[in-house]
């Protein structure tokens, strides 16, 4: 079926945010004396930041009646390093310009919290071409459950099978296929090469490899 709207991830895939979040988090969790390895932290990207944290305190036995002052934590530190230091992922422009040009609806589905997402739109100038936008925050499930993807179709007006939507998480690959919808990765660079991203419809190493030519795939 043809399709007619896009939803982007946010956070790895729009902004070169994880690595600021991964050090957020590190901070809070040296509290703990936790550190995570590369693939720990990234074996967890995507989910929202409460069920992050609490996986990781559960995971090595702390008290779990700290998750919601981490949380809290480590979401404060990351929106001030995002809006200091963050940066926009090469490409975005230029997609945004191309469903733009093809008259696509176009909506975000995040796991971050609404708060980070108005700073990240505002840093990245694409508020405007955002007719949604949907955190799992509001929602009772977070990736990789369907359901962020499925409200930001519902607030488009689209059929589910008529989405396209871009990821650069594990986790958010398996939300968008279970919604049904067509998926594009851009995996981070130490993960390409991971054969469960043959699951997606189309495999990335960058949004600026996304063009005429792509777009045609899901005609």
């Amino acid at each position: 079926m043809r399709t007619d709207t896009v939803i982007f991830d946010m956070d790895g895939l729009l902004i070169d945010s994880e690595p600021l979040w991964e050090e957020a988090a590190a901070e809070v969790l040296q509290e703990f004396n936790i550190r995570l390895t590369t693939e720990q932290y990234h074996d967890t990207r995507g989910l929202r930041t409460e069920e992050w944290i609490a996986h990781w305190l559960h995971y090595f036995k702390k008290d779990l009646r700290f998750v919601n002052d981490a949380m809290e934590q480590i979401i404060k530190k990351a929106i001030e390093k995002i809006d200091s230091r963050g940066a926009g992922m090469p490409g975005v422009q230029e997609v945004f310009a191309l469903f733009k040009a093809n008259h696509y609806k176009i909506g975000l589905a995040t796991s971050s919290p609404m708060e980070v997402v108005h700073v990240v739109a505002a840093k990245l100038n694409i508020g405007h071409h955002l007719q949604a936008m949907t955190s799992a925050q509001f929602l009772e499930f977070g990736k990789p459950h369907p359901e962020v993807y499925l409200a930001c179709a519902a607030e488009l007006q689209s059929l589910p099978v008529r989405c396209i939507c871009f990821e650069d998480s594990f986790n958010g690959m398996i939300a968008a296929k279970a919604a049904r919808m067509k998926c594009v990765v851009v995996p981070d660079q130490q993960m390409r090469r991971q054969s469960r991203w043959n699951a997606a419809d189309l495999q990335l190493d960058s949004l600026l490899h996304f063009g005429d030519n792509e777009l045609k795939l899901f005609h």
